[in-house]
């Protein structure tokens, strides 16, 4: 099976394209994404063609389980089928488990090295607190097409992100797990978010968890909408707009890493 190794801010993925529908994906994604004995990722994307739009993508964890959407892993999509002659075409739709999303490609020298992308709305819910331990933690829950928790701190960084991440997943209110972003602000405009992504982990960027963040931001007044907000991850920035009526984009770099064949 011909992969591409790709990564949005250090979030990786292997990359197939296939016309044909793929025997036991989650089974695959645990086996290719293994960093010992497979290639190494967050998760395997499919690519497939789509009777709604220009593409499609399903998106698999490390662990198997099945994402609905994955804001770093669209945006290598669009690198993906324009940059291997899928596609000559810089806008473009691609057909996910949360709906249609919209994306334009930034092109150089003929590859693709920035994509934005319409994320749609955000769907944030009021404060909630729950009990991690000992310790009471306060966050915002926001649809994202997918689950989010984002937690305001003083600084990110000091966050055992691990543990508390992991707490959050065996909560009864998220019974389908949940991506849980640690954020605090840097300045105007400037946020620190690091995440523990259900189903991977920790993980260096999260497209979506990203735009939850800057969303509840301005639901807790950290932030301006219509404003373009810095978000730096741990794998670096991804910079979000969030107009009036919460409908988010998202704009950021998309990179190929290598490319490879696996006898399965």
């Amino acid at each position: 099976m011909n992969f591409t190794k790709m990564q949005g801010l250090g979030n990786d993925y292997v990359y197939i394209y296939t016309e044909k529908e793929i025997e036991n994906p989650n089974q695959l994604s645990v086996k290719l994404s293994d960093r010992h004995f497979g290639i190494g990722s967050d998760g395997l994307i499919v690519i497939s063609p789509s009777s709604v739009a220009d593409f499609k993508m399903r998106i698999f964890n490390a662990d198997g389980s099945e994402a609905k959407m994955c804001g770093n892993g669209i945006r290598c999509v669009g690198k993906y089928v324009f940059d291997n002659h899928l596609t000559d075409k810089t806008e473009l739709s691609v057909e996910t488990l949360s709906g249609i999303k919209y994306l334009h490609l930034f092109t150089k020298g003929g590859t693709v090295k920035l994509v934005s992308v319409d994320m749609g709305k955000a769907v944030v819910g009021c404060r909630q607190s729950v009990k991690i331990g000992a310790q009471t933690v306060e966050y915002y829950p926001v649809d994202m097409g997918n689950p989010h928790a984002v937690v305001f701190c003083k600084d990110a960084e000091a966050v055992p992100v691990e543990k508390i991440g992991s707490l959050f997943q065996k909560l009864d209110v998220f019974k389908d797990g949940v991506n849980v972003e640690f954020v605090s602000k840097i300045s105007e405009n400037k946020l620190r978010l690091r995440v523990f992504e259900r189903g991977s982990g920790v993980t260096l960027a999260c497209g979506t968890g990203a735009c939850a963040g800057v969303s509840a931001a301005i639901k807790h007044k950290l932030c301006l909408s219509n404003t373009e907000t810095e978000v730096k991850l741990d794998g670096g920035s991804l910079y979000i707009t969030v107009d009036g009526e919460f409908s988010v984009s998202m704009k950021g770099p998309a990179e190929a890493v290598f490319d490879g064949r696996i006898t399965l």
